[in-house]
């Protein structure tokens, strides 16, 4: 059975060659010639279909030059694709194809290499940078752009890749070196902040104050000429330094305030102190007003400029002083919570001031109650032999139920006006 584009001969269907190609061999015939004819004539609607969509997809892309490796497959796949049908026309439409992709692949290449070009020089501007930081972002966003551009001619790949790489091993290398040679200087500079803070130790165990104070400014002025080091490196350094200057200084202070002060004989000072206590109670008696916070804080000073050890004799009312404190102090806060709570405050009754007060001096003490509470219980749980913690774990109790006896105070006092 003959057909235009193949025969039939002892039950087998060729396919008549073409561009060259031999009659070969494409299927064998199963029910009928006619109805085998058919299935290979349909067989290349496929294949005419195949052409038509990748036509089509190159029509409607943007980036054509993608479809080249795919137009190649089809080509192969149809000069051995088993059909029936005129071969020829869908294999120089593909040709044309292929050559239309070919020119828009060219004029796409030499783009990328005047894109690529113009990101080597600017690349080449900044590779002798030393800022560090901006010139690191730089480069990435550099290499994003690289990325994103197209290819360029093989030939010249290498070449334009060297040539930018270069550029940016040159920088990353330098920026290497850099932080390298820092990380060495901060390891000199370490041990520079190192020695000051064995020096502020020395001075501190000094029992000259005055002497002990001149080596404090000194090694301070040197700390701040030494050299730079990683933040995390040097606060724990800082923190000792500091801290041991601050004492320095505050026995420094107190020093020359003794020095300068009178020198009181130990009765002069408890009848100084009892004095100050006297007028520090009248003070927290009533309201508290802008002059009796005036009053207290002179009352203070003249406290301080007392000797820091006080005569046995003068323990109690030392501790009258301290408590009428915290009791004027306490009650200038309080209204100034009851203040900032209550718009109104001012036009209130007296009556109602106090009882304002007095729900707010409640929720504070339950809030000091609790804090104690918390306070006890760690210390039940953490026990230590070091003298010092101790100490400190005991003044911290005695300051947080002296805070509560303030409270209380207050709160009675604004109690038995109601």
């Amino acid at each position: 059975m003959e057909h235009p584009y193949g025969y039939i001969k002892d039950s087998k269907v060729y396919l008549k060659g073409f561009l060259n190609q031999e009659d070969r061999v494409i299927g064998e015939v199963k029910e009928s010639e006619a109805s085998t004819i058919k299935y290979f004539e349909d067989r290349f609607v496929l294949a005419e279909k195949k052409v038509a969509d990748l036509k089509k997809d190159i029509e409607e892309n943007q980036n054509k030059g993608s479809f080249l490796m795919k137009l190649i497959h089809l080509r192969e796949a149809l000069m051995n694709y088993d059909a029936l049908g005129n071969f020829v026309p869908l294999i120089e439409e593909l040709d044309q194809l292929e050559e239309y992709l070919n020119e828009i692949i060219h004029a796409n290449r030499d783009r990328n290499l005047e894109i690529k070009k113009e990101l080597i020089k600017e690349a080449e501007g900044i590779k002798d940078s030393t800022d560090w930081k901006e010139t690191s972002e730089k480069f990435k966003d550099l290499k994003m752009r690289w990325i994103k551009t197209g290819p360029v001619a093989p030939e010249l790949k290498e070449e334009i890749e060297n040539a930018f790489q270069s550029c940016a091993d040159e920088f990353f290398d330098n920026r290497k070196n850099y932080f390298e040679g820092l990380a060495l200087q901060a390891d000199e500079n370490i041990k520079v902040y190192e020695a000051l803070v064995v020096q502020a130790r020395e001075a501190f165990a000094m029992h000259d104050a005055k002497q002990a104070f001149e080596i404090s400014k000194k090694i301070q002025k040197q700390w701040k000429e030494s050299g730079k080091v990683p933040a995390e490196r040097r606060q724990p350094l800082w923190d000792e330094f500091s801290k041991l200057n601050n004492r320095i200084f505050s026995r420094f202070k107190r020093t020359m305030q003794n020095d300068r002060a009178p020198r009181l004989r130990p009765f002069e000072v408890v009848k100084k102190i009892e004095k100050l206590a006297e007028e520090m109670s009248y003070l927290a008696q009533g309201d508290s007003t802008p002059e009796k916070i005036s009053k207290a804080k002179r009352l203070q000073a003249e406290w301080k400029a007392l000797p820091p050890k006080k005569p046995r004799e003068a323990q109690q009312y030392s501790r009258l002083f301290v408590f009428f404190t915290d009791v004027v102090f306490e009650k200038s806060f309080l209204n100034k919570l009851a203040r900032s709570k209550y718009d109104n405050f001012h036009d209130l009754s007296d009556r109602e001031k106090n009882q304002i007060k007095s729900n707010i001096i409640k929720d504070l003490i339950g809030r000091d109650e609790k804090e104690l509470s918390t306070v006890k219980e760690n210390a039940e749980k953490f026990h230590s032999h070091e003298s010092d913690f101790e100490t400190m774990l005991y003044r911290k109790l005695g300051a947080y139920k002296r805070k509560l006896d303030v409270k209380n105070h207050i709160l009675k006092e604004l109690s038995n006006k109601n």
